[in-house]
């Protein structure tokens, strides 16, 4: 059963070892300072137009989403390393295993779930 359990709850860390959320809520200036994403970059990732991309009480629940999403992927990572620059490198650095892709690139693209699924995969083999 303890695997089971293990399963169930591997998407989500720990705890915020990056300190991307206040309150339960995704920080999202620093979510996307992490990724060192662009506005057109997270209108592009989170499939919200250009114009409606804002950090505050009137963000858009699709960026929102997609911003917790992220900040969850990081810490997951970061909950590995233990490290805010090793971790931020992990993302930044192309990476064979992922075609060749940097993990922000594929976040970028809208290949979250193929890289939160690879993160787990990973999270997983090394607590073997």
């Amino acid at each position: 059963m303890a695997t089971t359990e293990h399963a169930l709850f591997r998407s989500v860390p720990q705890q915020d070892y990056l300190n991307l959320f206040r309150n339960g809520e995704p920080i999202g200036e620093k979510v996307v300072n992490f990724l060192k994403y662009e506005k057109r970059d997270v209108a592009a990732a989170s499939n919200v137009p250009l114009n409606s991309v804002r950090y505050d009480a009137r963000m858009p629940a699709d960026l929102k989403e997609r911003l917790i999403e992220w900040a969850t992927a990081i810490n997951l990572v970061g909950s590995y390393f233990k490290d805010h620059d090793r971790t931020m490198l992990w993302f930044q650095v192309s990476n064979p295993q992922l075609g060749g892709m940097s993990p922000r690139d594929m976040i970028r693209l809208g290949r979250y779930k193929k890289l939160l699924k690879f993160i787990q995969t990973a999270l997983d083999e090394n607590n073997r």
